[in-house]
């Protein structure tokens, strides 16, 4: 069947028709002498080519607008982004009488995990934090309802501040609840759960983003006078990926239509909206609902906008429109042709996304013709290092946890603490496999295999090797290019004259991963039983276990397939364990290798180079190879120059990624936003 273009009907009605993306189709873009619609259609290239002047702004009053917070709702690194960003930024910048305040969902209900409450004035947040909350105002936003007639939702807003940081919390029991569906999918929780709504999280952020359209809207009219109308906007990834559309595209449509004043409409568009990406694979897409989604957000202007939002020209022809992609509704794509500016979380990360396909998937070519007019932008994610630094308080906390663990403290001046620590924790994980009670007691809920105690196989502790990898199970962090390289090393050391590594490796999420980690140490058992029991794999989370592992770790393993910025490094180098990683993303940004920890030579995207010389690729040829090299290059440095070792632990825990630091990521966020450069 030809493609056909778009009927009559379509591009002359007021809604998109159901299913309309449920059909080869191209999208054809009329030539037109109405200003407005040629305005529509010259948006992103306008917006792309940075042909727009940045604002004069003497003092920021921006708004960070996220779907997570790590204060109250947290489930990566964006939720950290969302609450650290703003709480250093107003400590720099407040006593000048500049703010960010934090935009977010009131999220209600009990996934099993996460849970949250609003008890009169008081919410409880999944994170167990409490806010005190004052109701100003009740919002009507127009949105598509479950049969599919756009329906007027109540969205009650609250305002009330935490630490460093005002908030703004939108409220609406049925787009924000958490409750799961019975249909939700295993691997979904928290905010991004399907609820007992049949909400899906596609559907939740784009009601998100009207609702921040609205509520805006609602202040620039003076209709609200208790909330002081911001003067830049942070849209923090795809979850508020539809704001430059309603702010640009919704405004104009209705100016047209005579349904919105040119004044008001002027007021909305001026607003800079700053579009953070962090991993570039996650969008927001949704198939089934892309007509609904797109009625609920431009309303009885959909199909007028939706013909006219042409993309800039690139050669994809999956991304000629920027609403969808390819026939899919898309969040991100929305922010990533419009925004007035973007960023992304390590420079490193930037020249991945705007070079290789496999990074920066539809976006790559938008994103090059940003990076080439100065209009994308590559900035650290910050992290406080007096969270993640080993501390009295926390270690206390986990040896009463552990009932009988004598976990200490240590710096990068005093490293004899990280030693004791190895000898304790060698201890416990013994304990754990030899007392099933006890084990039950301390991870009830973490799946072991075949753990053994190694208490008195291992003779010195000081001389031997310590290696964890304890993120997500999930095909990002490379747990099977990390089995490989153990299984390399293990045919290699195995009539070696040497206190064998200890691996524990696992964390929560795919069982599939679990379960190769339990081959592995089943094939290593195969060559040599005495490093097999040295592999301890593991299928859950507990963070006492977690931190634990972490304070007694020599190295820790990140073999990731890409990694935008990376937290886990900053967390094992503040605690003295050299990270082991390949060299993508934000890991290249923040690691030195052979100085703060060790990075392959070389990295590998889809049978292509993306890091590293041509003569050194064509040697390593993959991820594998080039992992198992740099894995046993720290492993033998340890061995034969344990010296240097310590002196890069020092190095690793003297590093400062916190954001205010000299130079920090939160001075280059201020001058983003006063002037639209770093």
């Amino acid at each position: 069947m030809k493609p056909h273009k778009l009927n009559s009907d379509l591009t002359t009605s007021r809604l998109l028709p159901k299913g309309f993306n449920k059909r080869k189709f191209t999208v054809t873009y009329a030539v037109t002498t109405n200003p407005y619609f040629q305005e529509i259609q010259n948006l992103s290239k306008t917006q792309c080519l940075a042909n727009t002047s940045w604002p004069q702004i003497d003092k920021i009053r921006g708004w960070m607008v996220s779907a997570e917070t790590a204060t109250f709702m947290k489930w990566g690194g964006l939720g950290v982004i969302a609450t650290e960003l703003p709480e250093a930024f107003n400590k720099c910048f407040g006593p000048q009488g500049e703010n960010l305040t934090v935009v977010t969902p009131l999220y209600i209900g009990n996934t099993g995990k996460k849970k949250t409450e609003l008890i009169g004035d008081k919410y409880i947040g999944a994170e167990h934090k409490e806010i005190e909350l004052t109701k100003i105002r009740t919002i009507d936003v127009p949105f598509m309802s479950e049969k599919n007639t756009l329906t007027k939702y109540k969205v009650d807003i609250y305002t009330g501040h935490f630490g460093n940081c005002d908030y703004i919390f939108l409220s609406n029991d049925r787009f924000f609840n958490i409750d799961p569906h019975k249909d939700n999918p295993p691997a979904q929780d928290g905010c991004y759960i399907k609820n007992k709504y049949g909400i899906n999280e596609v559907e939740r952020f784009a009601f998100f983003s009207k609702s921040v359209y609205v509520l805006i809207k609602n202040i620039c009219a003076e209709k609200i006078t208790e909330i002081e109308c911001p003067n830049v906007i942070i849209a923090n990834d795809w979850h508020s990926g539809a704001l430059s559309g309603l702010f640009k595209y919704f405004t104009t449509a209705q100016v047209e239509n005579k349904t919105m004043d040119a004044t008001l409409a002027e007021k909305i568009k001026a607003l800079p909206v700053v579009h953070i990406a962090h991993h570039l694979g996650y969008q927001g897409w949704d198939y089934e609902n892309t007509a609904k989604i797109l009625n609920s957000l431009y309303e009885d202007r959909a199909a007028v906008v939706f013909k006219n939002a042409k993309a800039i020209k690139n050669s994809n022809p999956r991304a000629t429109n920027t609403l969808i992609v390819h026939d899919c509704y898309n969040q991100a794509s929305c922010n990533f042709h419009l925004a007035d500016k973007v960023v992304t979380v390590s420079k490193n990360y930037l020249e991945e996304v705007s070079k290789e396909l496999g990074f920066g998937f539809d976006f790559r070519d938008i994103l090059k013709i940003r990076k080439d007019h100065r209009d994308f932008f590559g900035i650290v994610n910050g992290y406080e290092k007096k969270l993640i630094s080993p501390n009295q308080e926390k270690i206390t906390a986990v040896n009463k946890y552990f009932g009988d663990t004598d976990f200490k403290t240590f710096d990068e001046n005093h490293l004899e603490g990280k030693l004791h620590n190895k000898e304790e924790f060698i201890k416990l994980i013994s304990k754990i496999a030899t007392d099933k009670d006890y084990k039950q007691k301390v991870i009830p809920l973490v799946d072991i295999y075949k753990f053994e105690d190694i208490s008195k196989v291992i003779k010195n502790a000081e001389k031997t090797p310590i290696v964890c990898a304890t993120s997500r199970l999930v095909e990002q962090k490379g747990y099977d290019v990390a089995a490989q390289a153990i299984l390399n090393l293990s045919k290699k050391y195995k009539d070696a004259q040497i206190e064998y590594p200890v691996f524990i490796l696992g964390g929560a999420g795919d069982i599939n991963y679990f379960e190769m980690l339990t081959k592995l140490k089943d094939k290593v058992a195969e060559i040599n039983p005495q490093i097999a029991r040295r592999i301890f794999v593991f299928h859950g989370y507990k963070d006492e276990f977690a931190y634990a592992i972490q304070l007694a770790s020599d190295f820790y393993m990140m073999p990731c397939r890409f990694e935008p910025c990376g937290l886990t490094q900053m967390e094992a180098m503040a605690k003295g364990a050299l990270p082991v990683a390949m060299s993508t993303g934000g890991l290249v940004d923040t690691i030195e290798d052979g100085v703060d920890g060790f990075r392959t030579e070389a990295f590998f995207c889809n049978n292509r180079k993306v890091y590293g010389n041509n003569l050194t690729a064509q040697r390593l040829k993959n991820n594998e190879n080039a992992y198992t090299e740099t894995l046993d290059k720290a492993l033998s440095t340890f061995y034969d120059a344990p010296n240097l070792i310590n002196a890069m632990k020092k190095n690793a825990m003297r590093k400062d990624f916190s954001w205010d630091v000299e130079n920090g990521s939160v001075y280059k966020y201020h001058n983003l936003l006063s002037t639209g450069h770093l």
